[in-house]
């Protein structure tokens, strides 16, 4: 998908709809930006924050059904991962 674009006067460059949608990009999202000087090409990249990510992970165990509560992990009461029972 390309498009050609304008920079206004603030340097600023709009993304066309089309690619927002298809690169989940939202208001407010940050992006990193790129610069290849041997082929003058930019690169951007949405900004992942890492905290969303470890959410993200931290749901989907949940869901699954692979999380311990607490009580249970200080009482002692799960499986060794690594097979070691004392």
């Amino acid at each position: 998908m390309d498009r050609a674009v304008t920079i206004d006067a603030q340097g600023r460059v709009a993304i066309p709809a089309a690619m927002r949608a298809k690169l989940g990009l939202q208001t407010g999202d940050t992006l990193f930006v790129h610069l290849d000087e041997e082929s003058g090409g930019v690169r951007l990249a949405k900004a992942i924050n890492p905290f969303d990510l470890l959410f993200e992970h931290a749901v989907r165990e949940y869901r699954a059904g692979k999380t311990t509560s607490l009580r249970e992990f200080l009482s002692g009461e799960i499986d060794e991962p690594y097979g070691d029972d004392e």
